[in-house]
């Protein structure tokens, strides 16, 4: 069901010229909301990503790394591993404090991640990385990521503004943005999973994704951009970290040009081909240590 991604990588390269100044991509945005499980998305009115993701393609079937955990799964999200590959098995990560080595790193240490592969391949690329739990940005190093910036206290609004005016900011660029929100997760750890405050909590966010995407489509840069619908778990009661269906199984999506439209992702799907696809997107030879893969069926 999947072609082997270095397969992929040389049919990307042979159509976009890995390493030239003309991408097969423009742009890559990642709307990420922690703790989303699959009854939950189903069960929250989010009428703007239900229309975004009527324009492409998604699953709700595709399964997260164990531990079902929010660090060792973001990290997997993003640099294409699951963590017996980039070390990251818990929520204490630290450059300097943890208990399984990368099987691969830097000169500072770091695991690889999207970032640093865009960003050595594609000339002019920028990144972006907003995000308002403190531990998430530990696993990567931000010499490869143009932009940080966190939010306390569960806020993401201005965030969502700082992504926009990035995006305008560097709309001649190939970019990555990464665009992050913990406050879905704490409410299904306060209130439980499937709650009524985490279901709110759903809602919420799709209010203002809808403000998000409704600027760039004033300003002209929806049209061209790839737009991802990421989660890391999800959970139930009041907890994750587990492998039962409602932690380990979780909805993921795509859209953009070239991904097929109102099409329901069947074959078997795993967040760690966040990553794979993105550089399969912008033409990039992945790292030898990667375990992602490219889901097969969802391109025109």
């Amino acid at each position: 069901m999947y072609r082997r991604i270095y397969l992929l990588m040389i049919a990307a390269m042979i159509f976009a010229g890995c390493g030239t100044s003309t991408p097969k991509a423009k742009r890559v945005v990642m709307i990420a909301l922690d703790g989303i499980c699959v009854d939950g998305y189903k069960t929250a009115k989010t009428p703007n990503l239900d229309k975004l993701m009527n324009e492409g393609a998604l699953s709700l079937q595709t399964r997260d790394v164990m531990p079902s955990v929010t660090l060792p799964n973001w990290t997997s999200i993003l640099t294409g591993s699951g963590p017996e590959q980039h070390g990251t098995v818990n929520n204490g990560w630290q450059i300097d404090k943890f208990v399984l080595p990368p099987v691969d790193k830097d000169s500072k240490g770091y695991y690889p991640s999207i970032f640093k592969v865009a960003k050595d391949q594609v000339p002019g690329m920028k990144t972006a990385f907003y995000y308002n739990w403190k531990n998430l940005v530990y696993p990567y190093n931000q010499d490869f990521i143009d932009e940080v910036s966190f939010e306390e206290k569960d806020g993401y609004l201005d965030n969502y503004q700082k992504a926009y005016n990035f995006i305008v900011e560097n709309k001649e660029k190939p970019s990555i943005v990464f665009l992050y929100s913990v406050h879905t997760d704490h409410a299904g750890h306060r209130s439980g999973w499937m709650s009524p405050e985490y279901i709110k909590s759903i809602e919420e966010a799709d209010i203002e994704i809808g403000n998000f995407l409704a600027k760039l489509k004033e300003e002209g840069l929806y049209e061209d951009t790839h737009f991802m619908f990421l989660t890391d778990h999800g959970g139930g009661p009041k907890g994750h970290g587990g492998v039962t269906t409602e932690e380990m199984v979780v909805p993921w999506g795509i859209t953009g040009p070239g991904i097929k439209k109102g099409f329901k992702i069947t074959e078997p799907n795993n967040t760690v081909n966040t990553a794979g696809t993105i550089a399969y997107l912008f033409g990039c030879k992945v790292p030898q240590a990667w375990t992602t893969e490219v889901p097969e069926t969802i391109w025109e």
